[in-house]
């Protein structure tokens, strides 16, 4: 018969963590969140930290170039989804590394027959009120004019006008050219009183905006995640299946680190892609690999020589791969038992392979329950899937804005790369959905609340870097009744407008 495993499979919601000794050197100020993202020996260094423990999941929804801009500029990582062309995955991934903070890539364009109907769309589209209008309304035609919200009227102005009749024309733009530096680009913008700049090359085609309203931002990064040219650091997801051609481009894009995508990492495959990265480029490039939820599945991917990894199936919100097939793991119980085998993998080896925790983040207390559990960082897509840096659109429904979300097991991704097996069938179902969450706001506006919070949680614990969490936090189990106890109850809650 099969072998039965007794102990109750449970999540980040079933534990509270209980407060430690709050010294006066304990506060967040002091708070170190850098992490290792991938494995090293005993007494040296990991050869790239992340400076906050948060990396965005690999997903349409979620990871493009420009998320990975805004995360790595705020400390932390993005792996761009996989499930586009190998071209498109490898042009994002330079985008990333070519980017000079302060230097915008615009990605509201419209052209001069556009009409201001098509202004207001894109702009409830993207929530952009400047728009660079190009002879192709792409992002890099010849720039023939700008629109912004104060060159027209929607209450006075008919929807069918044409916006070459309203827009500001080049001729009374001032503009920067390609190769400005950011000093000089602020310069301009005091000098002329302006709230846009846009940056032409020579042939007057639209490269970048600087915006005055990024000005008191540029200072505002200390945490940026920099490789050791000052560019952004930038990681993409790979599957199993066209690896051989993928991670060549990627590699030659300037990809800083790779991660096998997968619902369940314990395969062949996975050990197949691992021994095709070490052969072709030794330890030169990091990959990661899973997903697991137990001891077995971690050793094997340690011994493929993983340098990183995920734990976690059928915990994220849009993943419906426990209903579909009745695998997975309660999180919580997931990445105790996988810390525990990597802690022991470390005391026998001398190689410490770090872990991320990749799903079941309900609360924002749960991050640090999964950190305290054992996890060296942490991928999310639902919560990074609410901000404007997200690839999706940002649409009203109900009265409120929300932003679309979708599982990479969904029929809309059809990532069956993700799913498969092996052989030549395909992915005959779907385990993901398709669905909105509530539109949040920019990321770091966010991100700094979140990462507040945990920091807060911390000194409560005693604790002022992650290792010390680890060492040091007390958690306990709640029962369904505790549970009820920690939020409002037993009170009429006033009535919010």
């Amino acid at each position: 018969m099969a072998h039965i495993i007794h102990d109750i499979s449970r999540t980040f919601n079933e534990y509270l963590l209980i407060p430690g000794l709050t010294s006066k050197t304990c506060n967040p100020d002091r708070v170190s969140l850098k992490t290792p993202l991938v494995k090293f020996k005993r007494g040296e260094a990991p050869e790239i930290e992340l400076n906050i423990p948060f990396v965005s999941a690999i997903m349409q929804s979620v990871s493009d170039s420009k998320m990975a801009i805004a995360l790595a500029q705020n400390g932390g990582l993005s792996f761009i989804f996989g499930s586009q062309s190998i071209e498109e995955q490898a042009k994002m991934v330079r985008m990333v590394k070519k980017f000079k903070a302060g230097f915008v890539v615009s990605d509201a364009n419209l052209t001069p027959e556009h009409t201001l109907q098509d202004v207001l769309d894109l702009k409830e589209q993207k929530g952009f009120s400047t728009i660079g209008i190009t002879d192709d309304g792409s992002s890099n035609g010849k720039l023939l004019g700008l629109v912004t919200s104060r060159d027209y009227r929607p209450s006075k102005d008919p929807v069918d006008k044409k916006i070459k009749d309203f827009m500001t024309p080049f001729a009374k733009l001032v503009t920067g050219s390609l190769g400005i530096s950011l000093n000089e680009a602020n310069d301009i913008i005091w000098e002329h009183k302006l709230n846009t700049l846009p940056i032409i090359d020579e042939n007057q085609r639209l490269r970048y905006f600087v915006f005055r309203k990024d000005y008191d931002n540029h200072n505002e990064n200390p945490n940026e995640l920099l490789d050791s040219h000052k560019r952004l650091i930038v990681g993409a997801g790979i599957n199993t299946r066209d690896y051989k051609e993928r991670i060549p481009a990627l590699v030659d894009a300037g990809v800083d680190v790779l991660c096998i995508d997968s619902s369940d990492g314990y395969s062949e495959w996975q050990k197949v892609t691992i021994e095709f990265v070490r052969e072709k480029y030794g330890d030169s490039v990091k990959i990661g690999a899973g997903n697991v939820v137990d001891k077995d599945a971690f050793l094997y991917l340690a011994e493929a020589g993983a340098d990183f990894i995920k734990v976690g199936i059928g915990g994220g919100s849009i993943c419906i791969t426990r209903e579909q097939k009745g695998i997975g793991r309660g999180q919580a119980t997931s990445v105790i038992e996988v810390a525990q085998a990597r802690d022991e993998y470390y005391e026998k080896t001398g190689t410490y392979i770090p872990i991320c925790s990749d799903g079941g983040i309900v609360q924002d207390y749960h991050m640090v329950l999964a950190l305290a559990m054992g996890s060296d960082f942490i991928m999310m897509g639902r919560y990074f899937a609410r901000f404007d840096e997200s690839p999706t659109k940002k649409i009203m429904i109900g009265g409120n804005y929300v932003k679309e979300y979708w599982g990479e097991g969904s029929n809309r991704a059809r990532n069956w790369q993700r799913y498969d097996m092996g052989g030549s069938s395909n992915l005959k179902f779907e385990e993901g959905v398709d669905s909105y969450v509530p539109y949040a706001g920019k990321l770091k506006d966010n991100l700094d609340l979140t990462l507040g919070k945990v920091k807060s949680t911390m000194c409560s614990c005693g604790a002022i870097s992650l290792p010390e969490l680890k060492d040091n936090a007390k958690i306990t189990l709640v029962s369904s009744t505790s549970i009820i106890e920690g939020g409002a109850h037993d009170v009429i809650l006033k009535e919010t407008k």
